[in-house]
C-alpha cells in the first residue's frame, strides 16, 4: 500500500504518467516499461551496474502499477500528493526565530504582532517541531519561526 508518512517516490513519473491519464494509458506505459526492464529481457552485454540499476528500475515500475491500478491506493496515494505539495507551498511572509517572539506568562505562549495589527501565536504545546509555520490571527499572512538551539 502507500506509506502513510508522504509519497517517497512519483510513482507517476516512474511510470512516464500523469495524474490525469486513465486505467487504460497507465496499463500502457505499464507494460511497455515492465518489458523494458524484465531482468529475461536483458541484453547479455549490460554491465554488472547497469542490470543492477534496471532491475531496480522493474521494481519501481511494479510497485508504481500496483498502486496507481488500485483504485482506492491511488486515490490514497493522490491525497498525498495534493498534502505534501500543499504543505511545501504554503505562502510564507517572514522567517523568524523563537527569540524573537514574546512571551506571555498568563497565556504560557509566544506572540508576534502582524502588519495588520493582529498576532501571531504560537502555543508552548506546539513547540515540538525545529520549524513551524504560523497564521496570523486576523489575516492571511504567515510566518515560519525557527527555534534556537
Amino acid at each position: 500500500m502507500v506509506d502513510s508518512s508522504g509519497p517517497q517516490k512519483d510513482w507517476y513519473s516512474i511510470l512516464g504518467a500523469c495524474p490525469t491519464d486513465d486505467i487504460k494509458e497507465l496499463k500502457q506505459k505499464y507494460q511497455k516499461l515492465i518489458l523494458m526492464f524484465h531482468p529475461d529481457k536483458q541484453r547479455p552485454d549490460v554491465s554488472e551496474g547497469e542490470a543492477e540499476q534496471h532491475l531496480q528500475r522493474f521494481i519501481d515500475v511494479d510497485q508504481a502499477w500496483k498502486i496507481l491500478s488500485n483504485e482506492e491506493s491511488r486515490k490514497e496515494y493522490n491525497l498525498q500528493l495534493r498534502a505534501n505539495e500543499l504543505k511545501q507551498s504554503w505562502p510564507v511572509d517572514a522567517h523568524i526565530t523563537l527569540d524573537d517572539m514574546n512571551w506571555d506568562c498568563d497565556t504560557e505562549c509566544y506572540t508576534y504582532s502582524c502588519r495588520c495589527g493582529g498576532e501571531f501565536i504560537l502555543e508552548k504545546d506546539d513547540l515540538k517541531e525545529m520549524e513551524m509555520v504560523v497564521c496570523c490571527d486576523s489575516c492571511s499572512l504567515s510566518i515560519e519561526v525557527k527555534k534556537v538551539t
